[in-house]
């Protein structure tokens, strides 16, 4: 392992952290997108407020 001084250890912390923090929310973004695709694919279809369905469908799909 290469050595580092301090204030390079520090920068490679919060580089990674930053990165961390874009990657969750887009993932967040990426969540809400598949939410309301989902809800309005099931108004569209059967004409009734398709919100819950949504979430539904997420968490059925990907929060195993």
């Amino acid at each position: 392992m290469e050595k580092q001084t301090a204030v390079e250890w520090f920068y490679q912390r919060i580089l990674a952290k930053d990165i961390e923090s874009v990657f969750e929310q887009a993932k967040e973004i990426e969540r809400i997108q598949i939410i309301d695709a989902s809800a309005s694919a099931y108004e569209d279809m059967f004409g009734a407020n398709g919100n819950e369905y949504g979430e539904n469908y997420y968490n059925k799909k990907f929060n195993n």
